[in-house]
């Protein structure tokens, strides 16, 4: 991302943030950030012993998960109807089962784990039960939901123009700022750019969280739900959004369904590579792509 201004630095829920501002951050708009993350990853980090969403693996529920739950599942509900199951927010245990859980132990079971049904999963407003044995799993939109509550912060604080950037997740407002893609094939180049304004980009590629199963298998974090095996066509994705909770979802279901089943439901434009090294991208998206 190239921008002018102040950047502050950070690690947080596992990767590393930069928010960029005209001028620096005051000592308390750091500390009320600092407090909004920690209290995000207290509710959903299922890698916390501490967390809700442990607790609600633990028993099952119901567990108050706060305001940010409804507007959260809503969404994952909706892209869990959309893919047939494929992407599902219970797709926690078949994580694990992997080897990608707490401890971050990366020591595979054998075979594979399908998540539950959806419907195992009940809402009530801030309250959440499964149904049968299950983990909750927000990765695929929790991460962009933390930035545009840390945007909402800054914009609350007053300051109009910002760019929060969480590893993947980019919100931007006030200012345009261009993005490079990162190429999945080779980190030290770049596939295109996108020019953002007033609105998030997130992208993903499995390509930084893979590791091998003692059996020789290739695994990494982007599953289908339906069946519990990672994802072995599509080498990385980005969506634009007016959100970037909706962005980052988008660039989940991308890897799962084309693009074509998304966008009648979801306002975006897409960048999709496939692990054949061919791209596709839609046609306002709004920059400019070098394959």
């Amino acid at each position: 991302m190239t921008s002018p201004g102040a950047v502050t630095v950070f690690d947080a829920i596992g990767t590393t943030w930069r928010i960029t501002t005209d001028t620096p951050l005051s000592p308390r708009l750091r500390r009320d950030v600092d407090a909004l993350v920690e209290d995000y990853d207290r509710t959903f980090s299922r890698f916390r012993p501490d967390s809700a969403v442990t607790r609600l693996a633990a028993t099952g529920g119901p567990v108050d998960l706060g305001p940010w739950a409804p507007p959260l599942l809503d969404l994952l509900l909706r892209l869990a109807r959309s893919t047939g199951g494929a992407m599902t927010p219970l797709v926690g245990g078949a994580l694990e089962h992997l080897g990608y859980g707490p401890g971050y132990r990366l020591d595979a079971a054998k075979g594979y784990r399908a998540a539950p049904p959806i419907d195992a999963l009940h809402v009530d407003g801030t309250a959440v039960t499964v149904g049968v044995p299950a983990v909750l799993d927000v990765g695929a939109a929790g991460k962009g939901q933390l930035v545009d509550l840390v945007a909402g912060l800054l914009a609350g604080a007053g300051r109009a123009a910002f760019a929060v950037d969480a590893s993947g997740d980019l919100r931007a407002a006030g200012r345009a700022v261009q993005v490079a893609l990162e190429h999945p094939f080779d980190p030290g180049a770049a596939i295109g750019v996108v020019d953002l304004q007033d609105a998030a980009i997130a992208g993903s590629a499995p390509n930084r969280r893979a590791w091998t199963a003692t059996d020789g298998r290739r695994l990494h974090h982007v599953l289908d739900g339906r069946t519990g095996m990672p994802v072995d066509t599509v080498a990385a994705t980005w969506a634009v959004a007016g959100s970037a909770m909706l962005a980052d979802a988008l660039a989940t279901a991308l890897f799962l369904v084309p693009p074509e089943a998304l966008e009648p439901d979801f306002a975006f434009t897409w960048l999709r590579m496939a692990t054949d090294g061919r791209a596709h991208w839609s046609p306002d998206l709004p920059g400019e792509v070098f394959a």
